[in-house]
């Protein structure tokens, strides 16, 4: 569980996030909602660790993680973590296999044992491709796919997904949608900034958020 009390974020001089207090907690999608630049982003990123806190208090499992050192949430995003990014967080040059796993062998090919879960996640995304292809060649939508198969692919306890469906038709709108409470089912808590109003709907919480200041 991600615990937020009183949580302040600057960029720069400005503050953008003041004083934010919720809760994220295993086996739930929580919903981060709001007008355009009032901060859902900048406060996504503080609860995954990107951004250090400028104010209050960060918690990981009742620990408190408001000060950890570089090491402590380096170790957070490799072990515990998967990101969705808005600008889709890929590799262009690489293959969709590598932006999945991303890990590869000697030969630049997956590596040992990896490939049936790299393939099933991205059939379960409706990714139908080789997964040697450069991701590249993907669409936008396509690239916001390849994301949600990562976090699907690696099993992470918390997963952050920033507008995970703001580059996509109805069809996979909903399958995405589907994928992420999938992953909460299955004991992830997930944290997602969104402006989708319905996705927000099917959300067991939902943080509204105003301007700082």
């Amino acid at each position: 569980m991600i615990e937020a009390h009183d949580l302040s974020i600057r960029i720069g001089r400005r503050l953008v996030v003041e004083a934010a207090t919720l809760a994220c907690r295993a086996g739930e999608v929580t919903a981060l909602t709001g007008p355009s630049g009032c901060g859902k982003t900048t406060l996504l990123q503080g609860l995954g660790l990107l951004l250090r806190p400028a104010g209050g208090r960060l918690a990981v499992d009742g620990e408190d993680a408001t000060h950890w050192p570089e090491r402590r949430r380096r170790a957070f995003w490799r072990e515990r973590a998967a990101f969705i990014q808005q600008d889709y967080g890929v590799i262009d040059d690489a293959s969709l296999a590598f932006n999945v796993a991303l890990r590869t062998d000697l030969f630049g090919q997956p590596a040992r044992g990896s490939l049936p879960g790299v393939r099933e996640a991205l059939r379960r995304v409706g990714l139908r491709r080789p997964e040697s292809e450069p991701a590249a060649h993907l669409s936008g939508g396509e690239k916001q796919r390849l994301a949600a198969a990562r976090a699907l692919y690696r099993g992470a306890d918390v997963v952050f997904a920033d507008e995970p469906t703001a580059s996509l038709d109805r069809g996979n709108r909903d399958r995405v949608t589907g994928l992420l409470e999938e992953l909460a089912g299955a004991g992830a808590a997930v944290v997602i900034a969104t402006h989708d109003e319905r996705l927000a709907r099917r959300c067991a919480r939902v943080h509204e958020m105003a301007r700082a200041g």
